[in-house]
């Protein structure tokens, strides 16, 4: 671009150089014209480099007041970009700002609901607490009254604190004894339980004998049944034996006889 304008400024200045002179016969000049006209002629060129060097340093005043400013804006425009890109940081910045402080207001808005859901829920059920507790000291406001009578008609007692003791009292003995016949109870329930146990254990050893007994009676029956048929055999040995003694005695006493009579004769 610099030698563009070089270019350009150089042309110009020729062009401006140029003085156009008008055609004379040179031949009917003399020299003292031709010195004078020679001497106009550079007075004109100077003349005319001179309003050339005036217009140029006109011109370069110019353009390096045109280059301040280009520079100055130039300056200005980096100064304005820089501002800008800090701008547009800050503004990212921001925004990350606000869509993390939405998110978390969002996320507390959140949660601020389920605490208020939470809390009617709590409170609705405080009511119905509320309400049963109504319901029951209207209910005790009446045993209220009645322990205030039973104070006024008995000698007993002087104030209720007396009747409620009392009654604590009597309660706990009665739990008490309720806790004692609860353990008599499953004592009973476990003695009655081992008298059961011990009940089906015997009838189970009461059968198991009957059992062995009925197998002992098979025995003894099968036993006698054998000693009868031994008795009845040994009946028959026996009386086998007293024939054959019988006989043997009779051939003996025959045998003593006859030897008797032998030795006689």
């Amino acid at each position: 671009m610099a030698g563009n304008m070089q270019d350009y400024f150089k042309s110009r200045f020729e062009d401006n150089l140029l003085v156009k002179m008008p055609e004379r016969e040179d031949d009917h000049l003399t020299s003292a014209t031709r010195l004078l006209e020679k001497k106009r002629e550079m007075m004109e060129v100077e003349t005319a480099l001179s309003a050339q060097k005036e217009e140029f340093q006109m011109k370069m005043e110019s353009l390096q007041q045109r280059r301040e400013e280009l520079e100055k804006k130039e300056q200005q425009l980096k100064e304005s970009l820089l501002k800008f890109d800090r701008f547009l940081k800050e503004t990212d910045a921001k925004r990350v700002r606000a869509v993390k402080k939405a998110t978390e207001e969002r996320s507390y808005r959140r949660q601020k609901e389920q605490e208020i859901v939470q809390i009617r829920e709590d409170m609705s059920v405080y009511s119905e607490l509320l309400d049963r507790l109504n319901k029951l000291a209207d209910k005790y406001l009446a045993f209220q009254r009645y322990l205030e009578r039973v104070v006024e008609v008995s000698d007993e007692f002087t104030e209720i604190r007396e009747v409620v003791d009392r009654f604590e009292t009597l309660s706990s003995t009665y739990q008490d004894l309720k806790r004692r016949e609860q353990l008599t109870q499953e004592s009973i329930e476990v003695c009655r339980t081992q008298q059961q146990a011990y009940k089906e254990a015997k009838a189970n050893e009461v059968l198991s004998q009957n059992n062995a007994l009925s197998g002992l009676q098979e025995r003894l029956e099968a036993a006698t049944s054998a000693a009868m048929k031994r008795e009845a055999e040994w009946t028959l040995i026996k009386n086998s034996v007293a024939d054959r003694t019988m006989q043997i005695g009779t051939v003996r006493v025959a045998s003593y006889n006859l030897c008797q009579l032998v030795n006689k004769y």
